[in-house]
């Protein structure tokens, strides 16, 4: 069985990743070719040539085409071969077309059943379109189950140990966590109290021109959506002025984003940032973000890819469930729903 819904849609680039050359990138298994037939245009085909099975990845663009760069083959947006050199090729089998999109800062892809593809179902991204927001950002390929990276940002305990130089407070682990689930969308919330904030949020205060030595009320709360998208509200007000319903002059509040990407069932894309609504203008500051959440996730890396190391070594060891675990268990439930729906219905005896 599957580890990762195919009817949906996944962030598969950022437009500044296909620019003149094709691209190509493994999503959910499927081996993808993508390139811009024009300017502000996306297609993506499977990633294999019809006439001896070459990568069209490694080919080029011309006039809208995307050419191989074995024979000259050229292939269409619809995964129709339309020209090669001196060959009758009209009758051609077609390849692949995946439905594609641009859409919010990203190039968006739908492995599955392409009349299911819907661009509305594409959860709203408000930060992504409003000039009232900034965003920095950039992409990881992680070796791990990317279900693993959804369990490691739904329960945020973590930080205390991982991230002890950045995000990371011993507070994190004393204050106890909320989980609620509505429908497919599982929330979890922390919120922490008359608390000093960690360098990552003093930085942040002085971006914000507040002061970095003060107690602070600070925040977690982590959105899943499916398939796999995880966004983190964050941030810390001056103690006492209302904590998460602060105004906007007394805290620094940002949307921690992740996409997660499944490549394959043990490795993954990961695009993450950080979308902000202080001092929006200020390009230093967002590079400054940027960054210190680097830091962040590469830390996460390390005990990633090491964690799935030993779920490969070990496959019968069963795991222990806590109540930290709770956001992950439900995002995880919402998932295997998703995949239960794409099998196909057991024929009655």
């Amino acid at each position: 069985m599957s580890t990762f819904p195919k009817n949906a849609w996944y962030v598969a680039a950022t437009p500044d990743e296909i620019d003149e050359k094709p691209l190509g990138r493994t999503i959910c298994n499927e081996k993808i070719v993508f390139w811009r037939p024009e300017a502000g245009k996306v297609a993506a085909l499977e990633d294999f040539c019809p006439h001896r099975g070459a990568a069209l990845s490694l080919g080029y663009v011309c006039e809208g085409n995307l050419v191989c760069g074995y024979h000259g083959l050229q292939m269409g947006c619809e995964g129709k071969t339309v020209a090669m050199p001196g060959q009758r090729v009209q009758g051609f089998p077609k390849i692949r077309a995946y439905p594609v999109v641009e859409k919010y800062g990203f190039i968006w892809v739908w492995p599955g059943e392409p009349a299911l593809a819907d661009t509305a179902k594409i959860h709203h991204l408000e930060w992504a379109e409003s000039p009232d927001w900034a965003y920095g950002g950039g992409l990881y390929h992680i070796h791990c189950d990317y279900r693993l990276m959804v369990d490691n940002l739904m329960d945020l305990t973590h930080e205390t140990y991982v991230h002890t130089t950045s995000i990371g407070q011993k507070e994190i682990d004393e204050t106890p966590v909320s989980t609620k689930a509505d429908g497919d969308h599982v929330v979890t919330s922390r919120f922490m109290d008359n608390v000093m904030p960690p360098p990552f949020w003093r930085a942040n205060l002085r971006g914000n021109g507040l002061p970095d030595d003060q107690p602070v009320d600070r925040w977690q709360v982590c959105h899943f959506h499916p398939p796999s998208h995880i966004m983190i509200e964050v941030g810390v007000a001056l103690a006492g002025r209302g904590g998460y319903n602060a105004e906007p002059k007394d805290k620094v509040y940002s949307i921690v984003v992740d996409f997660l990407t499944p490549e394959t069932d043990t490795s993954m894309w990961y695009f993450w940032g950080m979308a902000r609504n202080f001092n929006v203008k200020d390009k230093a500051l967002t590079a400054q973000i940027k960054e210190g959440q680097a830091k962040v996730f590469a830390e996460d890396t390390a005990v990633l890819e090491a964690q799935q190391r030993n779920l490969l070594q070990w496959p019968q060891r069963k795991l222990l469930l806590l109540n930290i675990d709770a956001g992950g268990v439900q995002s995880r439930k919402v998932i295997d729903r998703w995949i239960a729906a794409e099998q196909p219905a057991k024929l009655m005896a």
